[in-house]
């Protein structure tokens, strides 16, 4: 059932000629924008005019390289992020990235009114790099957390040797899709665990 208390996405059409068509106030509008409607939290989804197809975030990633690319702003995303992006697309993980992403932007932006007091309490851009540092380590420790709680692969205290021995040795857990989620769990939880240290 839909929530009758959200209002639905403006529509917005792109042509063949590139122009972006607001069909809710009949103008055309540029990635500016857009930009500034996804700023102001005004939600927006953009089909292509003639196929139909939503291709909303081909613009977004649009709107991003743009304002990546503008004269005289300082840049969201560093290389080294830009470069691990890329990298997890040929990896097997490549599924948890999007969750992980959105997870810990959720929190950021949840979190955001705390930041913003601890920069205007200690100034600096020290400060900044060192508030943005603890809310990276919060945010993987969360998702690192989350992920426990849905991997029913290790059970509370597997990590600790037994106290005693086992009667018998246990037959070997059986392969295919099973060990392979295992398997993408152990390095996603690894990985997480490294970024926590950094």
């Amino acid at each position: 059932m839909a929530d009758s208390g959200k209002s639905a996405p403006t529509v917005i059409k792109k042509y063949a000629n590139r122009r972006l068509y607001h069909t809710g106030t009949s103008t055309y509008v540029t990635l500016e924008d857009l930009a500034a409607m996804v700023q102001g939290g005004e939600d927006f989804v953009v089909y292509d005019a003639k196929s139909g197809e939503d291709i909303t975030r081909s613009v977004l990633a649009q709107i991003i390289f743009e304002q990546e690319n503008k004269a005289g702003t300082e840049n969201l995303l560093p290389v080294a992020f830009l470069r691990q992006l890329i990298r997890f697309y040929g990896d097997s993980m490549r599924a948890m990235v999007p969750s992980y992403l959105e997870f810990s932007m959720d929190h950021l932006a949840k979190e955001q009114n705390g930041l913003r007091e601890k920069m205007a309490q200690t100034f600096g851009p020290s400060a900044f790099q060192h508030a943005m540092e603890e809310q990276v380590r919060a945010n993987v420790t969360l998702f690192s957390e989350a992920m426990r709680m849905f991997t029913p692969f290790t059970p509370p205290g597997a990590d600790k040797p037994a106290e005693t021995p086992p009667a018998a040795a246990p037959s070997p857990a059986p392969r295919g899709e099973l060990d392979d989620l295992k398997r993408q769990m152990i390095e996603m939880q690894n990985r997480l665990e490294a970024l926590a240290k950094k």
